[in-house]
């Protein structure tokens, strides 16, 4: 009866249970981290000739091997075996089948432990790069957008009621803030992530004269974890990029609830494009917004990841666990779907019809323009308080006669206010409303305009 994998299997006398082998294999989801694993073995080789631990040749025999093993995977021929448990296994016995002893003195001075803590850093710094720049592509159709509708004019809402009139690029910018924040979060993020495991080995540290500093620059780590225990057992990199990566699948979430209401018939501001909407099987005038329908879905998916791992993190003593083989696949579905959502987004903005003028009809209704003649009232002396009484007797009484404010003739506003005179009417409309604002963070067209200039300045 053959033993157990032979990479730790001396001590044992029975092979694996063949359901255990399979229950405890991870190489069916962390072969993804097999370029950043060849990355970091490559590194540690070229330390270890460097410090005398392996000779010039034997180095380039096992950089030479490492380079043909990545091919073949990217080429899709490396045979992946559940017997060898993971990625770092499976590379490695490919290793030693193809050069022998030498293959098998690259495991000197480190462990599977920090093996795989340095794989997943190097997999989520290279991650981090391409979702922050899915969340630059996205910001920029946001501004394209916005610069096409700085005169359209949209009911600005609080909860879900007509509030006041505001511009419709001055709305997108609103989203265009979250993601510069989202963004200053991933970064933010990265640092804490580009720390080096490697060296730690299992958990104490190696006997072997390695060279720590060496082996980061030659991975581009710009620190090296300064405690052994920590650095083979912290996930708090990965919490932390999947709390980041919550907090854009909410922003996401809340632009897609938008978008869907925005397309109803009862709201109508929008239309989608066809090819990010589907049909009804058997309903044959629906357009049903699905792509905005499966980001706001895929937020509570990202939500349950994070959940996930600080779940799998709470109860570990130090220093490395199997718990730890847990993981990954929240973080690589993560990576996935945020950066899935991202692009369709991105790609789905430019696609969308603004139907401006069910969007002024509409910011025409509600009495959005109340709190304008109120400031109306104010600058014609009455306090503040006072004015809000008689504008909302105002409302009232528009209410009852159901007409808009601006629709009330000059005699009839004069109930409310004797001061009132015919300049009310240039501040009872729409435009008249978001012009008013004119000031930084205000959504007057003017203002609106250069935040659009300022944004585009950081995206460069």
């Amino acid at each position: 009866m053959s033993k157990t994998n032979q990479s730790w299997g001396g001590r044992f006398e029975q092979p694996t249970d063949e359901f255990v082998k399979i229950f405890g294999a991870s190489v069916f989801f962390d072969k993804i981290l097999a370029p950043y694993d060849i990355q970091g073995s490559i590194a540690h080789a070229t330390m270890l000739s460097e410090v005398g631990i392996l000779t010039g040749e034997e180095k380039s025999q096992i950089i030479a091997a490492l380079e043909i093993i990545a091919d073949e995977i990217k080429a899709g021929k490396f045979e992946w075996s559940v017997d060898l448990e993971d990625v770092h296994m499976n590379i490695e016995a490919r290793l030693v089948e193809m050069i022998g002893a030498a293959g098998k003195k690259l495991h000197t001075g480190r462990s599977r432990n920090d093996q795989v803590a340095t794989d997943i850093r190097l997999y989520l710094l290279s991650q981090i790069n391409d979702i922050d720049a899915e969340i630059k592509r996205l910001q920029g159709s946001l501004l394209d957008l916005a610069e096409q509708e700085t005169g359209t004019i949209l009911p600005g809402f609080t909860h879900l009621q007509v509030a006041q009139p505001v511009s419709f690029a001055h709305h997108l910018l609103a989203y265009f803030e979250m993601l510069k924040r989202d963004s200053e979060r991933l970064i933010d993020c990265r640092k804490r992530t580009n720390s080096m495991p490697l060296g730690a080995a299992a958990l104490a540290g190696t006997s072997y004269p390695i060279n720590r500093d060496l082996t980061a620059k030659l991975l581009g780590f710009d620190n090296i974890c300064n405690n052994s225990l920590d650095a083979v057992s912290d996930r708090d990199f990965a919490i932390e990029f999947l709390g980041a990566a919550s907090i854009i699948m909410m922003h996401l979430s809340r632009f897609s609830e938008e978008l869907i209401l925005w397309s109803s018939a009862q709201f109508d501001f929008i239309e989608l494009a066809d090819g990010f909407c589907t049909g009804s099987s058997i309903m044959p005038q629906k357009k049903n917004p699905d792509v905005a329908e499966l980001v706001r879905g895929k937020s509570g998916r990202v939500y349950g990841n994070l959940l996930a791992m600080l779940t799998i993190m709470k109860s570990q003593p130090l220093a490395y666990n199997k718990d730890n083989q847990e993981d990954k696949e929240p973080l690589f579905d993560t990576v996935e779907t945020l950066k899935a959502c991202l692009r369709v987004f991105a790609d789905m903005l430019p696609t969308i019809k603004v139907k401006r003028d069910s969007m002024h009809n509409s910011a025409k209704q509600g009495y959005s323009t109340a709190t304008d003649l109120a400031d109306y009232l104010v600058k014609k002396g009455l306090p503040f308080r006072d004015a809000h009484e008689a504008v909302g007797k105002s409302v009232a009484y528009a209410i009852k006669e159901q007409k808009d404010l601006s629709e009330l003739s000059l005699q009839e506003l004069q109930k409310f206010g004797a001061n009132i005179e015919n300049d009310v009417f240039a501040v009872l409309t729409p435009e008249g409303s978001i012009s008013a604002r004119d000031h930084c963070g205000g959504t007057a067209p003017r203002q609106v305009k250069l935040a659009i200039k300022n944004a585009r300045k950081t995206l460069k």
